[in-house]
Protein backbone atom coordinates (compact mmCIF):
# COMPACT_ATOMS: atom_id res chain seq x y z
CA UNK A 1 0.00 0.00 0.00
CA UNK A 2 1.11 3.45 -0.70
CA UNK A 3 1.59 6.16 1.78
CA UNK A 4 -0.60 9.25 1.64
CA UNK A 5 1.07 12.28 0.28
CA UNK A 6 1.14 15.41 2.32
CA UNK A 7 -0.08 18.57 0.62
CA UNK A 8 2.71 21.07 0.01
CA UNK A 9 2.76 23.95 2.50
CA UNK A 10 1.77 27.28 1.13
CA UNK A 11 4.40 29.73 2.25
CA UNK A 12 2.30 32.74 1.26
CA UNK A 13 -0.34 31.79 3.86
CA UNK A 14 2.25 31.83 6.65
CA UNK A 15 3.67 35.11 5.33
CA UNK A 16 0.24 36.74 5.13
CA UNK A 17 -0.56 35.57 8.65
CA UNK A 18 2.73 37.00 9.93
CA UNK A 19 2.07 40.35 8.22
CA UNK A 20 -1.48 40.46 9.66
CA UNK A 21 -0.29 39.78 13.21
CA UNK A 22 2.50 42.37 12.92
CA UNK A 23 0.04 44.91 11.47
CA UNK A 24 -2.45 44.30 14.27
CA UNK A 25 0.30 44.68 16.88
CA UNK A 26 1.50 47.95 15.34
CA UNK A 27 -2.08 49.25 15.07
CA UNK A 28 -2.77 48.48 18.72
CA UNK A 29 0.46 50.20 19.79
CA UNK A 30 -0.11 53.25 17.58
CA UNK A 31 -3.82 53.87 18.23
CA UNK A 32 -4.06 52.48 21.79
CA UNK A 33 -7.86 52.05 21.47
CA UNK A 34 -8.24 50.75 25.04
CA UNK A 35 -7.54 54.29 26.30
CA UNK A 36 -10.99 55.32 25.05
CA UNK A 37 -12.42 53.24 27.90
CA UNK A 38 -9.84 54.12 30.55
CA UNK A 39 -10.24 57.33 32.53
CA UNK A 40 -7.51 58.95 34.60
CA UNK A 41 -8.85 61.47 37.12
CA UNK A 42 -6.43 63.98 38.64
CA UNK A 43 -7.52 66.50 41.29
CA UNK A 44 -4.82 69.04 42.06
CA UNK A 45 -5.27 72.15 44.17
CA UNK A 46 -4.07 75.47 42.80
CA UNK A 47 -0.47 75.88 43.97
CA UNK A 48 0.03 78.35 46.76
CA UNK A 49 3.45 79.88 47.11
CA UNK A 50 4.68 80.91 50.51
CA UNK A 51 4.36 84.62 51.08
CA UNK A 52 7.27 86.22 52.76
CA UNK A 53 7.80 89.57 54.32
CA UNK A 54 10.92 91.14 52.93
CA UNK A 55 12.46 93.91 55.00
CA UNK A 56 12.30 97.30 53.33
CA UNK A 57 15.18 99.78 53.43
CA UNK A 58 13.70 101.47 56.52
CA UNK A 59 13.68 98.14 58.41
CA UNK A 60 9.91 97.51 58.28
CA UNK A 61 8.57 94.46 56.52
CA UNK A 62 6.64 94.74 53.30
CA UNK A 63 4.24 91.89 52.50
CA UNK A 64 4.51 90.04 49.20
CA UNK A 65 1.70 90.39 46.69
CA UNK A 66 -1.56 88.66 47.53
CA UNK A 67 -2.37 85.11 46.40
CA UNK A 68 -2.97 83.80 42.88
CA UNK A 69 -4.45 86.16 40.27
CA UNK A 70 -6.36 84.93 37.20
CA UNK A 71 -5.00 86.81 34.18
CA UNK A 72 -7.14 85.12 31.50
CA UNK A 73 -9.65 82.30 31.21
CA UNK A 74 -11.81 80.44 28.73
CA UNK A 75 -14.13 77.47 28.22
CA UNK A 76 -12.90 74.39 26.38
CA UNK A 77 -14.73 73.48 23.18
CA UNK A 78 -14.70 70.08 21.49
CA UNK A 79 -12.59 69.26 18.48
CA UNK A 80 -11.60 65.65 17.64
CA UNK A 81 -13.17 64.37 20.88
CA UNK A 82 -15.91 65.70 23.16
CA UNK A 83 -14.09 68.01 25.59
CA UNK A 84 -15.32 70.37 28.30
CA UNK A 85 -13.91 72.33 31.23
CA UNK A 86 -12.38 75.69 32.06
CA UNK A 87 -8.83 76.90 31.46
CA UNK A 88 -7.21 79.70 33.48
CA UNK A 89 -3.89 81.46 33.13
CA UNK A 90 -2.88 82.23 36.72
CA UNK A 91 -0.05 84.33 38.16
CA UNK A 92 1.07 83.01 41.53
CA UNK A 93 2.22 85.21 44.41
CA UNK A 94 5.88 84.52 43.58
CA UNK A 95 5.39 85.84 40.02
CA UNK A 96 5.42 82.42 38.32
CA UNK A 97 2.56 81.35 36.06
CA UNK A 98 0.48 78.21 35.67
CA UNK A 99 -2.18 77.08 33.25
CA UNK A 100 -4.96 75.60 35.35
CA UNK A 101 -7.43 73.22 33.74
CA UNK A 102 -10.55 72.80 35.87
CA UNK A 103 -13.33 70.24 35.59
CA UNK A 104 -11.75 68.70 32.51
CA UNK A 105 -13.71 65.96 30.79
CA UNK A 106 -12.27 64.55 27.57
CA UNK A 107 -11.35 61.21 26.04
CA UNK A 108 -8.12 59.59 26.99
CA UNK A 109 -5.70 59.05 24.14
CA UNK A 110 -2.13 58.38 23.17
CA UNK A 111 0.43 61.14 23.73
CA UNK A 112 -1.91 63.93 24.92
CA UNK A 113 -0.24 67.25 25.77
CA UNK A 114 -1.28 70.65 27.10
CA UNK A 115 -0.22 73.41 24.71
CA UNK A 116 -0.25 77.17 25.23
CA UNK A 117 -0.57 78.64 21.71
CA UNK A 118 -1.04 81.81 19.71
CA UNK A 119 -3.57 80.18 17.36
CA UNK A 120 -7.20 81.26 17.21
CA UNK A 121 -9.74 78.74 18.49
CA UNK A 122 -12.07 77.64 15.69
CA UNK A 123 -15.22 75.57 16.02
CA UNK A 124 -15.55 72.10 14.50
CA UNK A 125 -13.12 70.41 12.11
CA UNK A 126 -11.64 73.78 11.11
CA UNK A 127 -10.03 73.93 14.57
CA UNK A 128 -8.54 70.44 14.67
CA UNK A 129 -5.13 71.14 13.14
CA UNK A 130 -4.39 74.88 13.64
CA UNK A 131 -2.43 74.83 16.90
CA UNK A 132 0.89 73.65 15.48
CA UNK A 133 0.82 76.27 12.70
CA UNK A 134 2.13 79.14 14.84
CA UNK A 135 3.89 79.53 18.15
CA UNK A 136 3.17 77.10 20.94
CA UNK A 137 4.69 75.88 24.18
CA UNK A 138 4.15 72.32 25.31
CA UNK A 139 3.51 72.36 29.05
CA UNK A 140 3.85 68.60 29.30
CA UNK A 141 1.76 65.46 29.15
CA UNK A 142 -1.89 65.68 30.12
CA UNK A 143 -1.93 64.35 33.68
CA UNK A 144 -5.45 62.95 33.43
CA UNK A 145 -8.40 63.19 31.07
CA UNK A 146 -10.70 64.17 33.93
CA UNK A 147 -10.37 66.54 36.88
CA UNK A 148 -8.45 69.72 37.71
CA UNK A 149 -4.74 70.09 37.02
CA UNK A 150 -1.92 72.64 36.94
CA UNK A 151 0.77 73.09 34.29
CA UNK A 152 3.73 75.32 35.12
CA UNK A 153 4.91 77.79 32.48
CA UNK A 154 8.68 77.88 31.99
CA UNK A 155 10.17 81.09 33.44
CA UNK A 156 11.28 82.32 30.00
CA UNK A 157 7.75 82.14 28.52
CA UNK A 158 5.84 85.43 28.24
CA UNK A 159 2.19 84.40 28.81
CA UNK A 160 0.97 87.61 27.16
CA UNK A 161 2.13 86.31 23.77
CA UNK A 162 -0.32 83.39 23.77
CA UNK A 163 -4.08 83.42 23.30
CA UNK A 164 -5.29 79.84 23.62
CA UNK A 165 -4.79 76.44 25.21
CA UNK A 166 -5.19 73.12 23.38
CA UNK A 167 -5.43 69.55 24.62
CA UNK A 168 -3.22 68.28 21.81
CA UNK A 169 -2.68 64.72 20.59
CA UNK A 170 0.97 64.78 19.54
CA UNK A 171 0.77 61.34 17.95
CA UNK A 172 -1.92 62.34 15.43
CA UNK A 173 -1.35 66.13 15.32
CA UNK A 174 -4.92 66.96 16.27
CA UNK A 175 -6.63 68.98 18.98
CA UNK A 176 -9.02 67.08 21.26
CA UNK A 177 -10.34 70.43 22.51
CA UNK A 178 -9.24 74.04 23.01
CA UNK A 179 -10.07 77.26 24.83
CA UNK A 180 -9.57 80.86 23.76
CA UNK A 181 -8.12 82.88 26.63
CA UNK A 182 -10.01 86.10 27.37
CA UNK A 183 -7.99 88.55 29.44
CA UNK A 184 -9.46 89.28 32.87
Amino acid sequence: MGRGRRAPARPWVAGALLVAVAGAGFGLYWFQPWKLWQDETVQEALPVTATSSAPSPDGSSAPSPAGPVTLASGELISHEHATSGTVKLVRLADGSHVVRVENLDTSNGPDLRVWLTDAPVKEGRAGWHVFDDGKYVSLGRLKGNKGSQNYVLPADVDPGRYSSVSIWCDRFDVSFGAAALARA
